[in-house]
């Protein structure tokens, strides 16, 4: 029958190729090779093929001679066939069942035997069934063919031909069986009065005609339905099976035969569904064509997909047990065969002479099967073939017609003994010879997925849809993925090239797997990152939203307990455990569940082999998570508005991280090794070479995400390119800002908190980082200065002689002339930021380091106090200090940190830096005074004046370093060798250093305050306290000048003075700038804090609601916006004269005829004729004298 079915697929095949054009194109070979031109002969060549019937037509009439012995085979097959369809009896009576349906404590299921071996080759019968009665029309008139040949069409719109070529099944019936059938109904209904057959003839000729007029619709309607129901059985009953024989494996030889069936029905299911995937049918009544309705996400094809590849790898696994089986029951068989030949049914027989021969060569050849005796069962080799043939000769002569012994009376001859008959223990031993040496053939015939390869877009897209779809299975891409590896055995071997066109397609399917694999793990691993994942177990309430609830509970007496959520709708921390939260906990469960699973099952599969490519999923999977890792950490880095939080990247990545170390239990892989080299390779920007060992390629890019935050903080802090407003409070130490820089305000993003968090996802690399890119910032601004110093130096050099002098006159005149001073001022208020971000940098390098690493931290501490004070210094020691500086632990760090900057671009390498502290001190004279003010809440002025305190002893201690070690190196190429000479100049140039900073210092502040003070009139001295605090700020903060230091140029009394009225106003007062002019200012200056100048009041309280002038921003008492000056009237005087009467008239003094007008309701209040008493309180600030 097998080769009946080929010989009309060949026919039906060659319809759909173009014969004219092939016919022709010989013929005309033909003539060239024959210099001439056959006319008639092509002439003849056209009218046959004119006149050529379709294969159809010409096979009904070629096959009329075998139609009768078709029909009985058809008939034969029939009850299987419909065992096949029923599902229910299938599943009821156990067919696929290892063990007993209705006993389950019974392991063996031997209830149908025979039957499993006939359901193995059930797909072949349909197709008999299919081709037969499509060329032997006549054989639906039998009685029963018309019952069988209802089941297979209804099921079935295709019939396949030749791979994925198929005819369209039931309009090849309407065309072709229908006309035979309505001729066969005429002849019957004209002979009715000669033969009493015409009439059930007649009646069955009609019942076909009705049946092949309806069974279109039929299946068009039903067929994807019978076929699911199939599928689902399937899956039940395979899923069952695999767990049974991974458990009971020593029942698997003896069920070999049921295995077979369940893989030959699942396979034959699943190449149907691809089939049918996109097939359009027309419907012969209505004329239109209609498309099959295929889910293409039905579930079930995955499981049967890996259902058959796990009991592949069973078979494979226990091929040796189920040989070993086979062996043994063939050996039993012979003895079988052999007492039935002698029984007396077969005696009476009288077999003829070939007959007898077969069958004692048969017995013999089972009994020369080899013994099982303890030795290895895959070294036995035993070839069956001859057996088989053998018994396919017997079968042969006994259906044949000209025989004179017929199959059934070999059949009554030996059921008569009360066991199986010889024909049925022929065919068992004909099956279970097949288990010895063709299992393998067997397993690939029924188990094989090859067929798949023409359908294999099909493949993955209903891969896609089910897969990560509510029953999709991780443990099913195995079997998606194995499929791939049988495509290249559809290559047909005399055609080479199709060998590479498959394997390609076959890499390409695999690749496209792959890549929709990881999409889900990265889905899955994104899911669990979101916010709606373990996001949602992680909220908190941020400080504003608490109180937002606590403002809620105040005016509502009984909040409601039943609701998860709050007033405001912000969901309250612990807001999943409501029972109306299940759904989200289930979903993270699952979502869980199955990122184990799928890690699971990646981590434990086998590689796939195409041809020559190899395929390892661990590999695959490694780098989709940590691929993914990387992107997740690029994504984090910014918001919509702006940069994201330190502390905020920080936590998502913890938790994307603890996502990965989940999925890392169930991987053999080290994936936190992975981790560290994705954020080793995003903090580090540089050459690859000069970070690993290892080669890398060398355009790798690297640290794109420290460039990215390292930009921004220099851009939006340092630089402040946004315009924000950012300042440094040294109160607060961090930065704010006067709105917010992207979504945030400057000090969410600057204070130690989140510099430590920057400092533990970048590292010591991105700490580098950043503070190379404020070098470079820096360096450009230390450039400024030395030009500035250049352009100015004859200036320069005027001014510190007429300071020296005392020609005032002479030094405002040249003050006048120094080119750009605020502009340079600028730039140094500049580089303080830079110092101030740095030293904050440094202090959370530092906090992070003693936290991770507290020994090194102990050890770097310990070590700069022990280093020898060198210039210059060596190279190592160099780096030492700088590696101390970088993690806070030196205690000048603004100096060092200048000094490294000069060593590397080379600066003050010009006698003109030595009129350094004089160009700081004519910044007194800038302009930048006009718009600053002293903010008591930041400790700093409001245009960071304060910064510039900073860079002027920073670059000061920097350059005389950087001098005295150039000098140094000058007297050592000068000394010819002299050891002892070159010691006594280091001992000397480190003296000489600390001894040239301070006297500098001390100049600059001597000259500071004197231009400071003699600037100051009754015309203009709205500025003399900001300028007097920024000194005493310098001398504080400076660790080469005495904090006494402005004590010979400025008393104490006046800085108590300053201070108390800053400190005596309340906390939260303001204290801001106004204008330069106190005549029309709202606020009121300094005279205002004498007491000489005040009004005296019963109320023994005094009111400091007002301060200097324009110094501070507004006010909370409506009093002091009501007092002005009239400062046209004052005269100046000497500073000897404000030192004499210091203490008789406040921080200043004014002249008598200094006019005030005072406010109505004036809360000034003074005590007694001295206001010293005021001044000597304990109230004086933050600065405390001894």
């Amino acid at each position: 029958m097998d080769l009946f079915c080929s010989f009309v697929r060949v026919n039906l095949f060659s319809e759909k190729l173009p014969r004219k054009m092939m016919v022709q194109t010989y013929n005309l070979l033909y003539s060239m090779s024959r210099n001439e031109r056959d006319c008639d002969f092509y002439h003849r060549l056209v009218q046959f093929i004119d006149s050529y019937d379709p294969p159809l037509k010409g096979l009904q009439e070629d096959l009329n001679f075998v139609s009768p012995r078709i029909g009985e085979v058809l008939e034969a097959v029939g009850p299987i066939i419909f065992l096949s369809t029923d599902t229910r009896k299938l599943r009821n009576e156990g067919f696929l069942s290892p063990y007993h349906p209705r006993y389950p404590d019974i392991l063996t299921n031997s209830a149908h035997p025979m039957r499993a071996q006939d359901l193995a080759n059930v797909t072949a019968y349909r197709e008999w069934v299919l081709l037969g009665y499509l060329v032997c029309p006549d054989e639906l008139l039998r009685v029963t063919s018309i019952d069988i040949a209802l089941v297979v069409l209804k099921e079935n719109l295709t019939l396949t031909l030749f791979r994925d070529e198929f005819v369209l099944l039931h309009e090849d019936y309407q065309l072709y069986v229908l006309p035979r059938i309505l001729e066969s109904k005429k002849m019957a209904k004209s002979g009715r009065t000669k033969q009493k057959e015409a009439d059930l003839e007649y009646s069955i000729a009609k019942q076909v005609e009705k049946m092949i007029g309806e069974v279109h619709e039929q299946a068009l309607v039903s067929c994807d339905a019978i076929h699911r129901e199939r599928r689902i059985l399937l899956k039940q009953e395979i899923g069952r099976m695999v767990v049974f024989f991974t458990d009971q494996p020593s029942l698997l030889a003896p069920n070999i035969q049921m295995v077979f069936s369940a893989l030959a029905l699942a396979q034959s299911e699943v190449i149907w569904y691809f089939q049918h995937v996109g097939v359009a049918s027309s419907k012969s009544k209505v004329g239109r064509t209609v498309a099959v309705d295929i889910d293409p996400s039905d579930p079930t094809i995955g499981f049967l997909l890996d259902g058959m590849d796990r009991l592949c790898c069973l078979v494979r696994k226990y091929i040796a047990a189920i040989r070993g089986y086979a062996l043994s029951y063939l050996s039993s068989c012979a003895g079988r065969i052999r007492f039935l030949l002698g029984t007396p049914g077969m005696v009476a027989l009288d077999l003829g002479p070939s007959l007898k021969g077969l069958f004692q060569k048969i017995v013999q050849q089972l009994e020369s099967v080899p013994k099982l005796q303890g030795e290895n069962i895959s070294a036995i080799t035993c070839d069956l073939s001859e057996f088989r043939k053998d018994w396919l000769s017997i079968l042969m002569i006994v259906t044949s017609s000209r025989s004179t012994m017929n199959i059934r009376h070999l059949e009554k001859a030996t059921v008569s003994t009360g066991k199986e008959g010889l024909l049925s223990e022929g065919n068992a031993a004909y099956n279970w010879s097949r288990c010895v040496d063709e299992l393998e053939s067997q397993l690939s015939k029924h188990g094989s997925p090859k067929k798949l390869y023409f359908y294999h877009q099909h493949l993955t897209a209903v891969f896609r849809n089910t897969m990560f779809g509510p029953e999709g299975r991780p443990q099913h891409c195995c079997a998606w993925l194995g499929v791939a590896s049988s495509f290249p055995e559809c290559a047909s071997p005399i055609v080479p090239e199709e060998v590479t066109k498959i394997g390609r397609d076959a890499v390409l399917y695999v690749e496209s797997l792959i890549e929709s694999i990881m999409g889900g793990l990265e889905g899955l691993i994104n899911i669990l990152d979101s916010e709606g994942g373990f996001g949602a177990l992680e909220s908190q309430l941020h400080p504003e939203q608490a109180a937002l609830y606590m403002n809620y509970a105040l005016r509502v007496s009984i909040p409601s307990a039943k609701s998860p959520r709050g007033p405001v709708g912000l969901p309250l921390p612990g807001h999943e455990s409501y029972p109306e939260n299940n759904n989200s906990i289930k979903m993270l469960e699952a979502a869980m569940q199955r990122l184990t699973n799928l890690c699971s099952v990646l981590n434990d599969m086998e590689p796939i082999c195409v041809l020559n490519h190899v395929f390892v999923l661990r590999e695959y999977m490694r780098e989709c998570i940590l691929g993914n890792f990387r992107r997740r950490l690029l994504a984090i880095l910014k918001t919509d508005n702006d940069l994201n939080r330190p502390t905020i990247m920080e936590s998502l990545l913890r938790r994307h991280i603890s996502i990965v170390h989940l999925a890392e239990q169930h991987i053999s892989m080290d994936l936190t090794r992975g981790i560290r080299e994705v954020l080793l390779t995003e903090a580090f920007s540089g050459p690859v070479s000069s970070l690993q060992s290892f080669e890398k390629p060398a355009e790798l890019h690297t640290g794109s995400a420290t460039e990215s935050v390292c930009n921004w903080y220099i851009d939006n802090i340092v630089k402040d390119v946004s315009g924000a407003g950012i300042l440094f409070a040294p109160i607060h130490n961090c930065f704010k800002s006067a709105r917010p820089v992207g979504g945030y305000f400057a000090e969410s993003v600057t204070d130690l908190r989140e510099l430590k968090a920057f400092v533990r996802i970048f590292g010591g690399y991105g700490v580098d980082r950043l503070d190379r890119m404020m070098k470079e910032h820096t360096a450009a601004l230390l450039n400024c200065i030395d030009t500035s110093l250049r352009s100015n130096r004859e200036l320069l050099e005027s001014v510190a002689g007429s300071m020296h002098s005392g020609d005032r006159t002479e030094r405002d005149a040249y003050l006048k002339q120094i080119l750009d001073m605020d502009t340079v001022a600028g730039f140094c208020i500049q580089a303080g930021q830079a110092l101030a971000f740095d030293c904050l940098l440094a202090e959370a390098a530092g906090s992070v380091l003693e936290e991770g690493a507290p020994l090194i931290n102990s050890l770097l501490s310990g070590v700069v106090k022990h280093i020898p004070d060198e210039v210059p210094e060596k190279r190592e020691i160099r780096r030492l200090r700088r590696v101390a500086n970088s993690a806070g632990v030196v205690s000048d760090h603004d100096a060092e940190w200048v000094r490294s900057i000069m060593e590397e671009v080379g600066g003050a390498n010009d006698g003109s830096w030595g009129l350094l502290p004089y160009l700081f001190a004519t910044f007194m004279a800038s302009s930048i005074w006009n718009t600053t003010a002293f903010n008591i809440e930041t400790g700093g002025f409001s245009n960071n004046v304060h910064c510039l305190a900073r860079c002027i002893s920073a670059v000061i201690a920097g350059s005389e370093y950087v001098r005295l070690e150039r000098e140094h190196q000058q007297r050592q190429s000068y000394s010819n060798g002299h050891a002892g000479d070159a010691l006594d100049a280091d001992i000397h140039s480190r003296l000489t250093a600390e001894a040239s900073i301070r006297s500098a210092m001390q100049l600059f502040v001597k000259f500071s305050a004197g231009i400071v003070l003699d600037s100051w009139n009754e015309m203009n001295r709205s500025h003399l306290v900001a300028k007097v605090i920024f000194l005493d700020q310098i001398c504080e903060s400076s660790p080469f000048l005495p904090r006494s230091s402005l004590e010979a140029h400025v008393p104490y009394t006046i800085l108590r003075s300053i201070y108390g009225q800053y400190y005596g106003n309340l906390p939260s007062t303001p204290l801001g700038l106004i204008t330069a002019s106190p005549r029309h200012s709202p606020a009121v200056s300094l005279a205002h804090a004498s007491p000489a100048s005040r009004h005296t009041r019963g109320d023994s309280t005094p009111q400091h609601n007002v301060n200097d002038s324009g110094y501070f921003k507004g006010s909370s008492s409506a009093h002091g916006q009501d007092r002005y000056f009239d400062g046209d009237t004052g005269s100046a005087h000497s500073f000897e004269g404000r030192r004499r009467n210091v203490r008789r008239s406040g921080p200043l003094d004014y002249s008598s005829s200094r006019k005030v007008k005072v406010g109505e309701g004036s809360s000034s209040v003074g005590r007694g004729p001295s206001p010293l008493p005021r001044f000597a309180v304990s109230r004086s600030g933050p600065i405390s004298y001894k």
